[in-house]
């Protein structure tokens, strides 16, 4: 009788030995995979025989989580092991985004159509997309902080592109709860121009256009390329003040930040490059004055269009020598229909035009063609 119990225990752990081993050869399926990303921080994306795996790795400055999302395709098989992440199935047929800064990639991808609801829609620019908002072909869906669950679940969409300013995001937490498939989009956080232009990929694999978005981006990223070798040849660096002031504080880009990192490829010397951090530093007048009244150029001056309506807001700005000689040039000017500002919608996707307009601007001999995009000289 002891035979049997011992042959029975032994004949039971043979078959868990048996089913660890099925499950792990089920789980090992998954092969290793190349990230497809070079230049963006916060993003990876692997791909697989009948899905992908998305990673937001930095959804927002100094993120400590990460989120993980499995793109499926038709009839594709997903292990086991990864049904735990939010699973999307692609190619999206409808989708609903949070920036105007996504609203480029759709364009390029030729996925326009599918975009059916925004938040505030008099800040997208875009003609192509203005004509989709007036024909009430795109929806608005509230603010960003506080978007509208009942239009949102009345629509539908395959999806919900937004992002969280840190990890307390209740307004999505509500409408996944509700059934609604959301994903954080991180791209505002890259502070490398090519970082940012490739999260055009991103949205590629999202629709399934993976080869259309990496071709894409090759364009922009050998455009870029292509520019900044010519900026090399620049034979001076000229000095640059930034920003503006706002409630008794001038504010100037960080030496690290993505907008100083255009002032560095342009071949100017950027007062304040040699600042650490990626955001905005705040600066006393005093100092703004002492080390950047003789600067050469004055670059994005906050909103304003003209040097007079600077000029009234502060009179104090006259004492620069950047204004004195109108050298003063903005991102302002150039506005879609309903007020948005062109450059906050289309710069971080086509860095190449905001380094070609810099060039232009510093050393116009380099690029006697070019005609300026974002930028404008101030009258």
């Amino acid at each position: 009788m002891k035979f049997v119990q011992n042959t029975a225990f032994y004949f039971l752990v043979f078959l868990l030995f048996i089913q660890c081993k099925e499950q792990t050869k089920k789980e090992a399926k998954i092969p290793s995979s190349k990230n497809e990303i070079q230049y963006a921080k916060g993003l990876e994306i692997y791909k697989h025989n009948g899905f992908s795996i998305l990673k937001i790795t930095n959804p927002w400055p100094d993120a400590a989580a990460s989120f993980t999302y499995i793109l499926q395709e038709k009839n594709g098989i997903i292990p086991d092991s990864l049904k735990q992440f939010t699973v999307i199935p692609i190619p999206l047929k409808s989708i609903v985004v949070t920036s105007t800064t996504h609203i480029p990639a759709l364009e390029l991808l030729g996925v326009e159509n599918t975009l059916i609801g925004f938040p505030s829609t008099d800040y997208i620019s875009s003609e192509k997309t203005r004509k989709r908002i007036d024909a009430g072909k795109v929806r608005e869906v509230g603010v960003n902080e506080n978007l509208n669950a009942e239009v949102l679940i009345d629509m539908k969409p395959d999806l919900i592109v937004s992002f969280g300013l840190n990890n307390s995001n209740p307004t999505l937490d509500n409408l996944q709860k509700s059934g609604l498939k959301v994903i954080l989009n991180g791209d505002w956080t890259e502070q490398s121009p090519l970082g940012k232009a490739e999260w055009i990929k991103f949205f590629g694999a999202l629709y399934g256009l993976d080869t259309k978005a990496n071709t894409i981006f090759s364009e922009i990223e050998k455009e870029y390329k292509t520019t900044l070798t010519l900026a090399k040849k620049a034979t001076t660096k000229p000095t640059v003040l930034c920003g503006a002031m706002y409630q008794e504080q001038w504010y100037v880009p960080q030496g690290e930040s993505w907008a100083a990192l255009f002032l560095k490829d342009a071949q100017s010397h950027y007062l304040w490059a040699n600042t650490k951090g990626t955001g905005s530093l705040s600066v006393p007048f005093e100092v703004i004055l002492e080390e950047a009244q003789n600067a050469d150029f004055w670059i994005a001056p906050g909103d304003f269009s003209s040097l007079k309506q600077m000029s009234d807001n502060n009179p104090h700005y006259n004492q620069f020598a950047s204004f004195k000689n109108k050298k003063v040039y903005s991102y302002a000017i150039n506005k879609g229909a309903k007020g948005g500002i062109i450059y906050f919608e289309w710069s971080p996707t086509r860095p190449d035009w905001v380094l070609k307009d810099l060039i232009k601007i510093f050393h116009p001999d380099l690029l006697p063609n070019h005609k300026l995009y974002f930028f404008q000289k101030l009258e």
